[in-house]
């Protein structure tokens, strides 16, 4: 097993201050950025400020090396994650490979081969994760019948296993963490032989158990699912199912993660890169209707969809010495001749993106289990890094506690579009949250891939910058008493 780096004790936040003169009229009230003088920040309602802010030149970009939208981790947050354990991840990794298959198709009746029996033993290690919580975790199994199917020659129960921890603040607010936990071998209909699946997907569902274990005896503003889903070699049905279901109750689901393959650091040349995990988030989003690819033909924004968005929160959030890892954002909704659970969520319109290894290894996923000259093939344990999987655990981690701890992102962000000019005008819905702060402006040269200068805005919902709306992008992000940041919303024209 590789070892581990323990991330070492907060030194405080890394913020530089904000110093400036305008102050708000009133919530609700427009202030104005003027470029080339100095501008009211975060500093003026006693708040930590961002990692890079206005300068009495006017909005400037982060230093070297540094996003201006980047959240240093809180001593909190730290804490959260020297608790994440590899022998744990381990432990489970173990365990969902001893059922043998877990087919999707294969036997749900069975105490110790295939499908039920690992749905069974997830249920009872969500449910002793849930001891924890005070009740506010609860644990389900959510099922339904797939009728007859690609890959599903008959009608079969497919059931995940779901946690929820409520938020105390704003629980009505949903983030969802999931791996899947069916497995298959070179044969995507063979339902008996072993499909030992430790890599794909036992390490998602590993990471899910873990971040459950640790978020459970803590209290989150907002609530965080921890979901183990089937059928997903068979065609994404749990989470097509999951998925639904959040969107047929309405739920207001800000953000989506699947872990699916992250067991190892590997690949198949030999080669390394033990530090990185991908994060693959779309451009233009699966949902887009009419309208607002009309919008987007119009004024632009094939980078800037919610996911995308998402994905530079995970960047802000867990990119750093706590982790110990590098987030490398890929600009596609999956790989090629690949998806994820992720992708129902996209369809149903929620923001979503998939964590995945560096760099595959394809004799070690989908694959019998067999030694051909001499070459071991199959999706064995002994080709997972495990302390690559707990350090793929802490960006989850870092992400979905900043999610759940930060403001929800802003809705309503618009650009004022009535009159012509060569300032820009937005608009915004306040917040529901009791310790809303305020909101700041980000913006970037249509050609930059990060947002590159932060403005604040006060608490407000209207603010006027001295910049033309036809020259850059504009997007907004929302703040509370503790200095935590919501993901961006992309700002587009009022209609």
């Amino acid at each position: 097993m590789a070892g581990m780096t323990q991330p070492g004790e907060d030194a405080g936040n890394r913020h530089s201050g904000h110093d400036g003169h305008e102050e708000s009229n009133g919530r609700g009230t427009a202030r104005r950025t003027v470029l080339g003088a100095a501008t009211a920040g975060a500093a003026a309602l006693g708040l930590p400020s961002a990692a890079a802010t206005p300068s009495s030149a006017g909005p400037a970009a982060a230093p070297s090396g540094h996003r201006p939208t980047e959240q240093p981790p809180s001593r909190e947050l730290r804490a959260l994650l020297r608790e994440i354990d590899p022998h744990r991840i381990e432990a489970t990794v173990r365990k969902l490979v001893s059922f043998g298959t877990r087919h999707t198709l294969s036997a749900q009746d069975d105490p110790v081969r295939g499908v039920g029996a690992a749905r069974d033993w997830l249920l009872a290690e969500l449910r002793r994760c849930a001891q924890d919580s005070g009740g506010r975790m609860t644990v389900e199994l959510q099922s339904y019948v797939q009728q007859p199917a690609p890959r599903v020659p008959v009608a079969t129960r497919i059931t995940n296993v779901v946690a929820t921890l409520r938020g105390s603040v704003t629980p009505d607010r949903v983030y969802v963490v999931s791996g899947h936990y069916d497995s298959r071998n070179s044969d995507p209909m063979n339902a008996t032989d072993d499909a030992p699946g430790a890599d794909d997907d036992a390490s998602g569902v590993a990471v899910v158990l873990e971040l459950a274990r640790v978020f459970a005896k803590r209290r989150p503003a907002a609530t965080v699912v921890f979901a183990a889903v089937a059928g997903e070699e068979q065609g994404l049905y749990g989470a097509g199912h999951m998925a639904r279901t959040y969107r047929g109750g309405q739920a207001d689901v800000q953000g989506m993660f699947t872990n699916d393959i992250v067991g190892s650091p590997t690949a198949e040349d030999g080669s390394r890169d033990p530090r990185t995990i991908r994060l693959f988030a779309e451009g233009v989003p699966t949902s887009e209707t009419p309208e607002q690819a009309e919008t987007r033909r119009s004024v632009g924004g094939e980078n800037d969809s919610p996911s995308r968005q998402l994905a530079r929160f995970v960047r802000d959030t867990a990119e750093n010495d706590a982790t110990g890892m590098r987030v490398r954002v890929v600009y596609r909704r999956d790989r090629y001749l690949r998806s994820g659970d992720h992708i129902p969520y996209l369809q149903q319109g929620y923001p979503a993106a998939r964590f995945t290894e560096p760099a595959e290894n394809y004799a070690h996923q989908h694959q019998d289990v067999r030694v051909v000259e001499g070459k071991q093939y199959g999706d064995l344990p002994e080709f997972c890094d495990f302390g690559f999987i707990a350090r793929v655990a802490r960006v989850n981690a870092a992400a979905l506690w900043s999610l759940a701890q930060a403001p929800g992102t802003p809705r309503g962000a618009r650009i004022r579009t009535a009159a012509l000019g060569n300032s820009t005008e937005l608009v915004w819905e306040r917040g529901p949250e009791p310790d809303l702060a305020g909101y700041e402006v980000v913006w970037r040269e249509t050609t930059a891939a990060e947002w590159t200068h932060v403005i604040p805005a006060g608490n407000v919902t209207r603010h006027v910058v001295d910049l033309s709306k036809d020259n850059v992008f504009f997007g907004l992000r929302a703040l509370n008493r503790s200095g935590l940041r919501s993901p961006v919303a992309f700002c587009t024209p009022q209609p």
